[in-house]
């Protein structure tokens, strides 16, 4: 992890907590169990809540928070000092989904590191107690929690996330090969928790620009390790993209399916065929006369246009090698190809 802002990691000084509980401050500062690893940057309310949250969990043994900040301008920095936070600054040039994450866990000491995004903010004070339990079972790598939509949260993304983070609680586990199809590798950053003995074996491919999440739930799932999805530990957490966004977001998805080579694994092609008509079949019906207000027709309408938008980014994505370098570079959404 060369480059500006990746010296080695050191212990940094803190102010004194400024929240109101104090059997909270005190339990941080025992030895680590667990740490919870937040990358920030300019999103000070979000940041807050999500604090709040994870300072207000119950039943939970001594655990410390890392954040990791690059560049904040906007009084984040200010949100992450009221908190017993360590507190890490780097150059926002040096920010890397993958490298930043792998900078973050070795800075961590405890035996499980949580990855929790800063605008994604528990939705209970099990949370915690709830991700962790699922380590009891000494074959479990790794786990992640469902993730709710936010109030106000488009169409696409309700039905998205409902699809992906259901109600199931779900084991996959390689040597019972699991038919999961295209979610058997699916795990996100946004919620979850990682045995730190394996991080060290596996690490975030650095390879990767973005969908690192996906990138070491292969390579945990492939060492043999199982994974959770726990549903019964779940954040409030959603995005607002525009159609042109979701194209983009969705062509990186295919190129990184394709790269990772898990499109090409079993079932992956029919369950995201299954899941894709199962969605558009949902909308239409919300179109149906009768069925909806017209304001819900107007957002159904969208949500199937997104729908096909997103398929044909997919497409594309998958298909990208016939494409020429400076195509690809404008249908990326993340400079993937730059």
């Amino acid at each position: 992890m060369d480059g500006p802002g990746w010296e080695k990691c050191e212990a940094p000084r803190f102010e004194v907590p400024r929240f109101n509980d104090a059997s909270a401050a005190v339990q941080t500062l025992s030895m680590p169990q667990t740490s919870i690893l937040l990358l920030t940057k300019n999103d000070a309310p979000n940041v807050s809540s999500c604090l709040n949250a994870i300072y207000s969990q119950d039943g939970i043994d001594p655990f410390e928070v890392i954040a990791i900040d690059s560049g904040s301008t906007d009084g984040t920095l200010d949100v992450l000092k009221r908190f017993p936070v360590q507190l890490r600054q780097i150059p926002p040039e040096s920010f890397h989904h993958a490298r930043t994450r792998n900078l973050a866990a070795a800075c961590a000491k405890g035996e499980i590191l949580v990855f929790l995004s800063q605008d994604a903010i528990p939705a209970s004070s099990r949370w915690l107690r709830t991700l962790l339990s699922n380590f009891d079972d000494a074959q479990v790598g790794a786990v992640y929690g469902r993730q709710l939509p936010k109030p106000g949260s488009s169409v696409e993304r309700q039905d998205a996330l409902n699809t992906l983070y259901g109600a199931q609680r779900i084991v996959k586990d390689p040597r019972a090969h699991n038919d999961f199809g295209y979610l058997f590798y699916h795990f996100s950053n946004v919620n979850s928790a990682l045995r730190h003995s394996i991080w060290r074996s596996v690490h975030f491919p650095e390879n990767l620009k973005v969908f690192e999440d996906i990138g070491i739930a292969k390579r945990v799932l492939d060492a043999g390790w199982k994974i959770v999805y726990e549903p019964e530990a779940p954040v409030f957490h959603s995005h607002t993209h525009s159609t042109a966004g979701l194209f983009k977001r969705y062509f990186d998805i295919g190129y990184s399916l394709k790269l990772l080579g898990i499109w090409d694994a079993p079932g992956t092609r029919r369950s995201m065929a299954r899941d894709a008509f199962r969605l558009l079949r949902k909308k239409l019906y919300r179109m149906r006369p009768n069925q909806r207000r017209n304001e819900d027709k107007k957002a159904s309408s969208l949500g199937i246009r997104q729908d096909i938008v997103k398929s044909t980014g997919l497409f594309l994505g998958l298909s990208q090698a016939c494409l020429p370098l400076f195509l690809k570079r404008h249908l990326s959404a993340y400079g993937i190809f730059e």
